[in-house]
């Protein structure tokens, strides 16, 4: 079941709004694409389909995968969104599926929370990649404490949405039993008053958990990379068939 964040309409709607437009954490994915020579990209985690809608625009054969669907039905709005093969659901429905590249983005990779279905999800990324394809994706250094930060006062924002008025938002930290992280999203839409919250869990791996877990998958790791939008702070995966 995915967050409220991504399957309330509502909140669905105003979630691109939150963040920077030229969103910079996606830009060294799409130049992966052109490293790797990888013509197929399947979006796991698609969320509202910005990155499968970019690749799209390339002229990249895309398929964004995600279980809100309110958040694919944002994404099928977007400029280019005709081109990309969007899939409501999870990686159990990629059946048939191939690609020569498989992207998680942002916090992905970290909503599995259990060993078995993050090792599942993995096994069925390498049964859906064309040989000699690659999985890349990133994960907070837990090393790094990032849940620390998340607090009202140090991620308070607003915005003003024409038809829609002030929107106020901000994360409480609710629980910290490492390896798992809990965290609340709360949103005020000042026009009617309305207050709506979404609750999301995180599972924090150290570097050689994720090495392991992707051996135990038949993965090559061929690098581990910085991100450029949080420098030292998150590792980004880059695992081969």
């Amino acid at each position: 079941m995915a967050d409220r964040i991504f399957e309330e309409s509502r909140l669905a709607d105003v979630y691109d709004l939150f963040d920077s437009a030229e969103r910079p954490d996606l830009a060294p994915y799409i130049e992966m694409t052109h490293e790797f020579g990888a013509q197929s990209v399947i979006d796991i985690g698609c969320g509202t389909g910005i990155l499968a809608c970019r690749l799209a625009a390339l002229g990249k054969d895309v398929t964004g995968v995600d279980p809100a669907a309110a958040s694919l039905d944002v994404a099928r709005r977007k400029a280019f969104a005709d081109r990309v093969r969007w899939i409501h659901g999870t990686t159990e429905i990629l059946s048939g599926v191939q690609s020569d590249l498989i992207t998680m983005t942002g916090n992905v990779a970290q909503v599995f929370v259990t060993d078995e279905e993050w090792i599942a999800t993995l096994r069925k990324c390498r049964d859906v990649i064309q040989p000699g394809g690659r999985l890349v994706f990133e994960v907070r250094n837990p090393s790094k404490e990032a849940w620390k930060d998340w607090n009202r006062e140090q991620t308070y924002q607003v915005v003003n949405v024409p038809d829609i008025g002030r929107i106020e938002k901000w994360v409480d930290l609710i629980d910290v039993q490492l390896p798992l992280v809990s965290f609340r999203q709360t949103f005020v839409f000042q026009k009617d008053g309305t207050v709506l919250t979404s609750d999301s869990t995180l599972r924090f791996r150290n570097k050689f958990e994720i090495i392991d877990s992707l051996r135990s998958a038949n993965f090559h790791v061929d690098d581990i990379r910085d991100a450029v939008d949080r420098p030292g702070l998150e590792f980004v995966f880059i695992a081969r068939r």
